[in-house]
């Protein structure tokens, strides 16, 4: 399959290109970099699953396990910090396979220079948030690069748990007809950080929905068994991870524009700013498809749980060659909801 079929305009120049910032934004750029340079290097059953988790069968049950590197800036934020974020971003990608995370390591690289009430106060975040999601970092490793040749912190963390039996959720299983649901408003996240960033004041402190959603997962599985796809929409927002789902199932997405749960001082901010919503960043929000049939199931379920309170049906699944992502506006016309193109904000997660 060509390039351009795949919708990259032209192949990755591996002789004389250069790594730039977009091949970190959960765009189009990451994903043809992904699948360009390291599936193709790497190989095999579990990393072509293309979920953001590998499964794999162990005695007794099926094992995941996931990794997630944290480059955030600032490192302090409101509603959280790169010490939380870096607990809650792993336990919700193995959560996003139904599984109950259970051990977590940690990996640290730090600047020369850094101070150590501002690494105490990230371990001890962590630890809080460790606790709370009931999980237990294991391992770890700590580096220290030069000054200057760092930023204060960069936090690993690697995640396994165990899936439920009977538990199949996987970014191909989106069926036409299926309905797309979130459990809450996006984009808290990614303004949050941008307003601290710019020392931008919108009348009403917008914070960071960072949270671990293994809870509510077990709480959605046990009203509906059989949910098709879970996916957190970090980098890159909405708009990225229903595209990303459309090409792992060979479908297409409608997502009606009126239905999209958006705080309106997040509406605002990016108005203000330029942004789309749709592209900014969540670190307490999931995407769930599952059979319309069990849609009011499933959402019953998720508004019954302190993190899915605001949960709303977004839209469907539908047939489409094309796999394109389309919204219903809320002027009537419908728009193509693309991948993100470029970086719209950098070391966000």
């Amino acid at each position: 399959m060509s390039n351009v079929k795949r919708g990259y305009t032209r192949p990755l120049d591996l002789k004389h290109g250069r790594v730039d910032m977009t091949h970190g934004s959960g765009g189009r750029a990451m994903a043809q970099l992904i699948e360009e340079l390291f599936l193709a290097a790497f190989d095999n059953e579990y990393l072509n699953q293309q979920n953001d988790q590998a499964s794999f069968a162990v005695s007794g049950g099926r094992m995941v396990m996931a990794t997630d590197s944290h480059v955030v800036s600032p490192l302090f934020f409101p509603g959280g910090d790169i010490g939380c974020l870096s607990v809650h971003g792993t336990v919700n990608d193995v959560a996003m396979s139904g599984a109950v995370p259970l051990y977590l390591s940690a990996s640290f690289i730090l600047e020369e220079g850094f101070p150590l009430a501002d690494l105490a106060r990230i371990v001890e975040s962590m630890a809080r948030a460790a606790r709370e999601a009931g999980v237990a970092i294991v391992t770890g490793d700590t580096k220290v690069v030069e000054r200057g040749k760092g930023d204060g912190v960069f936090i690993t963390t690697t995640g396994i748990g165990m899936v439920p039996a009977g538990v199949n959720i996987s970014g191909e299983r989106a069926q036409p007809g299926d309905a797309i649901i979130i459990n809450g408003p996006i984009g808290d996240h990614g303004v949050a950080i941008l307003s601290l960033r710019e020392n931008l004041s919108f009348g009403t402190a917008i914070q960071s929905d960072t949270a671990a959603l293994h809870g509510l997962v077990a709480a959605m599985i046990g009203a509906v068994a059989d949910i098709h796809v879970l996916r957190d929409p970090t980098r890159g927002g909405l708009a990225t991870t229903l595209n990303e789902i459309a090409r792992q199932s060979g479908v297409g997405m409608m997502v009606n524009e009126t239905d999209l749960p958006i705080r309106a001082e997040v509406r605002a901010a990016c108005e203000f700013l330029g942004l789309d919503p749709l592209y900014s960043a969540n670190e307490g929000k999931l995407v769930a498809i599952c059979r319309r049939a069990d849609a009011e199931a499933l959402l019953a379920a998720m508004r019954a749980h302190p993190l899915g309170r605001e949960a709303a049906l977004i839209g469907e699944v539908i047939e489409d060659s094309h796999h394109f992502v389309q919204m219903e506006t809320s002027f009537g016309g419908r728009r193509i909801v693309d991948w993100l193109t470029g970086e719209q904000l950098p070391r966000i997660c």
